[in-house]
C-alpha cells in the first residue's frame, strides 16, 4: 500500500494537484474483468482501470477535490512485470502512475496524446527513481 500511496502523491505533486482524493482498488483479473466489461464493452482482464468522478465540463461546473477511481489487477501487474522482467512493486507503481494520469485527463488515443502522456509518466517514475 504504501508503494501504491507514493505513486498517486508523485503524480498530484507533479501536478499542483496535492489537495485531490483519488480512490485506488488493488483487485484480481476476475474483477477487473467484470468492471471492464460492464465499462468498456471489453470481456477481458486489463491492467488498470480509471474512473473519473467528473468529465472536464463537469469539472469546471463542480468545484470538487475528489479525481476518482483508480482499479489494478495485480494478476495482471505480476504477468507484465515477468514480461518486462522489472519488480512487480515496479509495475503497481507504474499501472498507478499511469492511472491517476488518466484521472488528470491525460490519454494515449493518438500518437501525439501517447507522447505526451507517456512522458509525463516518464519523469515521475524518475521521481519515484525507478527503472522501467
Amino acid at each position: 500500500m504504501d508503494i501504491v500511496r507514493q505513486a498517486v502523491l508523485a503524480t498530484l505533486n507533479a501536478h499542483q494537484s496535492e489537495d485531490c482524493e483519488v480512490s485506488v482498488l488493488l483487485t484480481d483479473d476476475t474483477r477487473i474483468t467484470e468492471l471492464n466489461r460492464e465499462y468498456r464493452g471489453i470481456d477481458a482482464p486489463t491492467d488498470v482501470l480509471a474512473f473519473a468522478q467528473l468529465d472536464n465540463e463537469d469539472a469546471e461546473l463542480v468545484k470538487s477535490n475528489i479525481l476518482g477511481d483508480v482499479v489494478i489487477s495485480l494478476e495482471t501487474a505480476e504477468r507484465q512485470a515477468k514480461d518486462e522482467t522489472h519488480t512487480f512493486e515496479a509495475e503497481v507503481l507504474l499501472l498507478t502512475v499511469h492511472g491517476v494520469l488518466h484521472l488528470l485527463g491525460y490519454d494515449h488515443q493518438t500518437q501525439i496524446d501517447a507522447s505526451i502522456m507517456f512522458k509525463k509518466q516518464d519523469s515521475i517514475m524518475q521521481l519515484l527513481q525507478v527503472q522501467q
